[in-house]
């Protein structure tokens, strides 16, 4: 049976927002990104969950938005780039539809991400060891993806013409 939803998991900066509103948009579907129900949820921005009430409370938001996104249909699902690394969370995301992870290289990532001010996991001297450090300790459950695209050398376009296949490839 096809599954109810496409899931991205990924690294920030690997395209999920970008790439999941190209693919809802191609697919007539609808797009949700678990930021922004935990954004709404705490009525603050996610920066603002980290300085105000620190990475433990943005994850037990996080945790209650992915539990809700597993009654939906028919949606296109961005998460935030630490979501798997609570066990609970990727089974729901697994429960919640196809599973797909984006990739990009750490020096691709430093430059997508480093345009962005509202990055609070990078706000360290070093940058790029951070990513790496973190890509490191999160490797093994972005692994456990039903399947996985690098996005370092491709457009927004040719990431979402490839999670479109998979999709479609999806049995009904």
């Amino acid at each position: 049976m096809k599954k109810a939803n496409i899931v991205l998991i990924g690294f920030m900066g690997t395209g999920k927002t970008a790439v999941g509103k190209t693919v809802a948009s191609a697919l007539d579907m609808k797009y949700l990104d678990t930021d922004l129900m935990i954004e709404a949820d705490a009525q603050k921005t996610i920066p603002e969950i980290f300085e105000t009430l620190g990475e433990p409370a943005f994850r037990e938001f996080e945790t209650e938005a992915i539990r809700r996104i597993t009654h939906l249909r028919g949606y296109v699902i961005a998460t935030g780039g630490g979501a798997p690394m609570i066990e609970e969370n990727l089974a729901n995301m697994k429960r919640a539809g196809v599973l797909i992870r984006l990739t990009a290289s750490p020096e691709v990532i430093l430059e997508r991400t480093s345009r962005a001010s509202n990055r609070p996991l990078l706000k360290t001297p070093n940058p790029m060891k951070k990513i790496q450090s973190l890509l490191s300790l999160r490797e093994p459950q972005y692994n456990k993806a039903d399947y996985t695209i690098n996005t370092t050398t491709l457009s927004i376009q040719e990431v979402a013409e490839k999670v479109i296949k998979i999709w479609e490839s999806q049995p009904s």
